[in-house]
């Protein structure tokens, strides 16, 4: 691997174990509050609506500057963010600035990969950083629930230092040369800009393909992380802390496919993977039949095996395409927008479900039907396209 790339690593695993406690630290300062239950899902909403309102803007950042820098300057806004809810800001508020933050450090953190690297590197790369994303996946609820459990306030100020650490790592990337750096800065270039790349992406067949699976894989994700602790608590009896070993679990799962998919998926071949989200979509719908403890656990890892497997080829297809057609900071901007809108969307029925006291078995069904419809058209309409044979 090139120089550098383990510092990005190191510098990529302690935001991203930040990123994940602080969701569980949340949670634990909204229930001291007193909070109402949909504000937990709603936390999710208020961190994604900045990728979405700063997506014209985020890519043309972090192509306009070494992205190095522009993740260091980014965890610097978490920090900020982590700090205004120890000083008494309402934790939607809080977590809705380190959301902008998360924004910005989005592009640089997955467009740097492909100006380190050549092209025939990206998915291993991808199988690296899925990896440490995912170990903070499994670690991050745990620590964020632990540490937060008798005092949320003590748990953000842990999550802070972790925030100046990754900034400390991002200091010592190396600076690569700046990539398509954008011919104007104005409003309405920028966003002339974004709407070019938007289009771009999406008339490419394999940048629409890769650009709808990862879309709907995020939004899912965010959505299945909620299901799984209401499911947790009410057929299977655990408290909250209990249920983050199950998204331990899940994120385990990940982590094995996304090493599967990196020893045996080419880039070329990245499509051929899009079978597994309906199979995905099917156990997710078997969570109803579940009350075993044992049961469920391997379930929730077969359900991330299949998600790793058919991510990471779908995602470093996506860079690479991005890349040769519009600059990497611009094509993960673009990749943001639409995955956040999905989680957006999916995130807000759950709310609303939850909201009108919809039983946990109805809403396991309705999600994992939904995974099964999409996905299912995703692959119809990619093989009419492309011509593939049945």
């Amino acid at each position: 691997m090139a120089k550098g790339f383990f510092t990005l690593l190191i510098a990529q695993f302690l935001s991203a174990i930040a990123d994940n406690a602080l969701l569980f630290a949340a949670i634990a300062l909204l229930a001291k509050l007193n909070a109402p239950s949909w504000h937990e899902p709603l936390l999710r909403e208020f961190f994604v609506i900045s990728y979405i309102i700063l997506a014209p803007f985020v890519g043309p950042f972090a192509d306009a500057l070494p992205k190095g820098r522009v993740m260091f300057l980014s965890n610097g806004l978490k920090f900020f963010g982590c700090a205004m809810a120890l000083a008494g800001m309402p934790p939607l508020y809080a977590y809705a600035i380190v959301g902008i933050g998360a924004a910005a450090y989005s592009p640089a953190k997955y467009g740097i990969l492909t100006e380190m690297l050549p092209s025939h590197k990206l998915i291993k790369a991808n199988a690296w950083m899925e990896g440490t994303t995912v170990t903070a996946i499994i670690l991050g609820p745990v620590l964020g629930a632990s540490i937060s459990a008798n005092n949320p306030y003590l748990g953000i100020a842990c999550i802070t230092v972790l925030y100046l650490l990754a900034a400390a790592f991002n200091y010592y990337i190396p600076k690569l040369p700046i990539d398509h750096q954008v011919q104007q800065k104005t409003l309405r270039f920028l966003l002339k800009d974004f709407w070019h790349a938007f289009v771009t992406l999406w008339k490419d067949p394999q940048g629409q393909v890769s650009l709808a699976v990862t879309t709907l894989f995020w939004g899912a994700g965010a959505t299945l992380q909620f299901v799984v602790l209401k499911w947790a608590d009410i057929k299977l009896g655990f408290s909250p802390q209990q249920a983050t070993y199950l998204i331990a679990i899940l994120a385990v799962g990940i982590a094995a496919g996304s090493v599967i998919a990196s020893r045996y998926v080419q880039l070329e071949n990245a499509v051929k993977v899009l079978p597994a989200g309906i199979y995905m979509g099917v156990l997710v719908m078997s969570m109803m039949l579940i009350t075993s403890p044992f049961i469920a656990a391997i379930l929730l890892f077969v359900i991330g095996v299949l998600s790793g497997y058919f991510l990471v080829p779908l995602n470093s297809l996506l860079q690479h395409r991005g890349h040769h057609l519009l600059g990497a900071g611009h094509s993960i901007a673009v990749q943001n927008f639409n995955e956040n809108i999905g989680i957006l969307l999916l995130l807000g029925a759950y709310t609303w479900m939850v909201g009108e006291q919809y039983e946990i078995n109805s809403i396991v069904a309705i999600f994992g039907l939904f995974i099964i419809i999409s996905m299912s058209l995703i692959t119809i309409a990619y093989r009419k396209r492309a011509r593939v044979p049945q």
